[in-house]
């Protein structure tokens, strides 16, 4: 990434890969268009050009550049002044606080960090993402794509939710865009067949035995006879122009997937970062429109996942490191009620973070697979200082500012038990990495 400090507060973030062909996704400030320099803003408290022109690309993808403009192969390092000036303009003063911290106790030279900190403490914050960069032509775009008609398979792996389910497929009966199928994976016990028999669907049903979420979505993609797969969850709501804005998505940008935005709550606003179009940096398989060429080109999702976390996020990032692009589509959005019970509630962990007993692995061992496999150890070890302090405390604080403080300060308290619950998912994730990724792969 330009900035070196990111490596510390976003170890783990996509952006911080190349893709295949040796290129990043931050676009050389001196090939963009005028019309997108103009929604930028130039800083010249940098203490170099050349951070100015990395902030520069930075606030592009931030705000929802999209484009195929010439891309950074490599970063230059930067004057240490420039680095904290980044993150306080970027970051809350506690996330810059922990920098300095991880860089003393890193045994960075004290008094050049001290001075870098001190100099740029009237850094203002940036607003940036008030002013996302702006898609003019949108509304008035009549998609080629849409009316050629392809073929969706809409899939949905359900477990324990019929009275949630019953509605999700009625959203589907509501679709304005109708060309679709709809595969329905029940593992369900009891399984009740005659619950699908009153719905206005091309539905096919297939009952699984085995409750495991990952097999259930790789089982239905290969009985899938769309052109795109459309993933969803058993308990989602919708509009009735989901499809139709997914489509459309797709084919204004020339994408390969375009992932949906949620909302836990009717009505809630959609989070700032997520309320405009931009390069996505995760993938959710309860909202996003594959086209059917990406799983052929990668394969299906990772079973080393099943009954864990984070197999959507690893299928994103190969996707992304092969080259497809992936579009952040605040149009085709969803209310994910998050229902306390079935579905992987009930097969394995829902929460990557947070554990239900004292001596279970934290994080759960995935997700340190996922990381080691594609960050590397040392990233894996900073993804670890920045989220396990903070996961002690309950989910239901998650947003909850002086909780998420209070959840440091007991990590510390709790440091043995917890030590041993990060050491516990290493030596489980290095099991899993020896064993090597479950990977299938489709004609």
């Amino acid at each position: 990434m330009p900035f070196e400090f990111l490596k510390y507060l976003q170890p783990t973030n996509y952006f911080r890969l190349f893709i295949k062909t040796g290129v990043s996704v931050f676009p050389k400030i001196e090939v963009l268009s005028g019309s997108v320099l103009k929604q930028l803003h130039e800083d010249f408290g940098y203490e170099t050009a050349l951070a100015r022109a990395y902030d520069l690309s930075w606030q592009a993808i931030q705000k929802g550049y999209i484009g195929t403009t010439e891309t950074y192969t490599a970063f230059d390092n930067l004057p240490l002044t420039d680095d904290y000036r980044f993150i306080r303009k970027y970051f809350h003063i506690a996330w810059v606080l922990y920098v300095l911290f991880i860089r003393l106790f890193s045994l960075k030279n004290p008094f050049k960090e001290l001075k870098a900190f001190y100099v740029t403490r009237h850094t203002k914050r940036s607003t940036y993402l008030k002013t996302p960069i702006q898609y003019p032509n949108w509304e008035n775009f009549q998609s080629p794509l849409i009316k050629s008609q392809p073929k969706i398979t809409v899939v949905i792996p359900t477990l324990n939710r019929y009275i949630y389910l019953k509605d999700v497929l009625k959203d589907l009966e509501q679709q304005d865009y109708t060309n679709f199928e709809v595969i329905v994976v029940d593992q369900s016990e009891p399984f009740q067949e005659n619950f699908y028999t009153s719905f206005q669907l091309d539905l096919q049903l297939i009952y699984q035995e085995e409750k495991a979420l990952w097999l259930a979505r790789n089982t239905a993609i290969k009985k899938a006879t769309g052109d795109y797969l459309l993933l969803f969850d058993d308990d989602s709501r919708v509009d009735p122009n989901w499809i139709s804005m997914h489509l459309k998505c797709l084919d204004y940008f020339n994408a390969a997937i375009s992932s949906g935005v949620s909302i836990s709550k009717l009505g809630a606003k959609v989070p700032e970062n997520y309320d405009f179009f931009r390069l996505s940096d995760q993938l959710d398989t309860g909202n996003v429109l594959i086209k059917k060429e990406v799983f052929k080109r990668i394969g299906l999702f990772d079973r080393q996942f099943e009954k864990q976390r984070m197999g959507d996020g690893e299928f994103g990032l190969r996707a992304y490191l092969q080259g497809f692009l992936n579009i952040s589509n605040p149009y085709s959005g969803r209310l994910h009620l998050k229902v306390d019970s079935g579905g992987l509630r009930e097969m394995g962990s829902w929460d990557a973070f947070r554990t239900k007993k004292w001596f279970a692995p934290r994080p759960i061992p995935s997700v340190l697979y996922f990381y080691r496999r594609y960050f590397g150890n040392k990233a894996a070890k900073f993804a670890l200082c920045r989220t396990v302090p903070l996961s002690v405390m309950p989910y239901q604080f998650k947003k909850n500012k002086p909780m998420l403080v209070l959840g440091g300060l007991l990590s510390v308290l709790l440091m043995p038990i917890v030590v041993f619950q990060v050491l516990k998912s290493w030596r489980l994730s290095g099991k899993k990495l020896d064993e090597g990724a479950m990977i299938e792969r489709v004609d």
